[in-house]
């Protein structure tokens, strides 16, 4: 064959004419009997070697053997030859394509440690070539901005490249890091997590949080989830700031028992259980005057429960109606504008109204709100 590099010609010469040579093989191939094809494909392949092995050095001192390197170039060398087509250029251009791109593979797939995206495996090799070539023409390391410029792109993708370079070879967990081989590098990384021993205690306090009612539950979250103050829980949920305050010390009391003990109490705070809705209104006949009884607190929740209870008395056509508020704890704003509303229609109905038995805080509360009259007929009546 033609295309065979006669003795004492250079390698130079034979890199030159691999067109020619390329282009006789696709001449004979296309006339050549099977046996004639293998040995057109063997004589091209081994006139073809020296190149391949010349690219394969391109990629040498990157921790991979050079015999390993020249392997997979000539690989890359068999399958451009399998797959060159005369009509669509130079053979030469299409082998060191291909060629190439089995070496970057090479070390794209097989000789990295760690995972890296395929682009930053690239532009890594292309990193570490411009800084070789670059150390030479400066005379020292080139810096980021320098690689970039040569490279044509950004600074943070050189810093990426150059940060990745270190998950081509890791180090081993369980290399030796003393001389004696006892401590191991895996030993200097990571410590006790503290939030471990705690995880239990988490666990308890979540179903524990389930046991307490939405309300107070409410007001946890809001307080130790959502870093709100009281006044501001208070604000959104219509009660008094006090009253915000107590049911959390309730609240809070309840699951510290509940944690130092192996069965949680009932949850009373240390009250008398209020009623399935938070409180219990009744409505009794005592001849010509209605009397109202209330037990447990009276807020924004249900408030509206005792506004009927009360137009409901006031509007039977007795003379008087008595609001027993002996078992309420607490009255906030919105159980205060009830009583008010209240005493307006009783006023309009011609009915006397008056509220008895109130505590010392429920009738200080109904005092500053206007309602210091209802309380002083209360006592006269009670």
């Amino acid at each position: 064959m033609s295309a065979r590099r006669p003795a004492g010609e250079s390698a130079d010469t034979a890199f030159e004419d691999l067109d020619v040579a390329a282009a006789e093989y696709a001449e004979r191939r296309a006339a050549a009997s099977p046996a004639q094809m293998d040995s057109l494909r063997e004589d091209l392949i081994r006139h073809c070697l020296p190149f391949a092995g010349r690219l394969a050095r391109r990629y040498r001192n990157r921790g991979e053997y050079l015999e390993d390197l020249e392997q997979v170039a000539r690989l890359g060398l068999v399958k451009a030859i399998d797959r060159y087509d005369p009509e669509r250029g130079s053979f030469t251009a299409y082998a060191v394509i291909t060629i190439s791109g089995e070496l970057k593979r090479h070390f794209r797939d097989r000789t990295w440690g760690v995972h890296v995206p395929r682009r930053v495996q690239d532009l890594s090799l292309e990193v570490g070539h411009a800084s070789m070539v670059l150390t030479s023409v400066l005379a020292r390391t080139p810096t980021i901005a320098e690689l970039a410029e040569r490279l044509g792109v950004g600074e943070a993708a050189v810093l990426d490249a150059v940060e990745s370079a270190a998950g081509y070879s890791p180090a081993s967990l369980n290399a030796p890091v003393a001389g004696d081989g006892v401590a191991e590098f895996g030993d200097l990384i990571g410590d006790l997590d503290g939030d471990l021993e705690s995880v239990t205690d988490k666990l308890t306090v979540m179903e524990l949080l389930l046991r307490v009612p939405a309300r107070e539950r409410r007001m946890l979250a809001m307080r130790f989830y959502g870093n709100r103050t009281q006044a501001e829980i208070a604000t959104e949920l219509g009660i008094s700031q006090m009253h915000v305050s107590r049911l959390l010390s309730r609240a809070l009391s309840w699951l510290r028992e509940a944690m130092l003990s192996d069965t949680p109490p009932r949850w009373d705070g240390g009250e008398p259980r209020a009623a399935p809705h938070g409180m219990q209104v009744t409505v009794d006949k005592d001849g010509a005057t209605m009397v109202v009884r209330v037990r447990g607190e009276v807020d924004r929740d249900n408030a509206e429960r005792l506004r009927t209870a009360l137009r409901h008395a006031t509007g039977s056509g007795a003379s008087a109606v008595v609001v027993d508020f002996a078992g309420v704890p607490l009255v906030d704003a919105a159980g205060v504008a009830v009583l008010v509303d209240a005493v307006q229609a009783a006023g309009a109905a011609s009915v006397d109204i008056a509220v008895s038995g109130a505590q010392q805080y429920v009738a200080r509360t109904l005092a500053v709100s206007g309602l210091e009259n209802v309380l002083r007929r209360a006592s006269d009546r009670v």
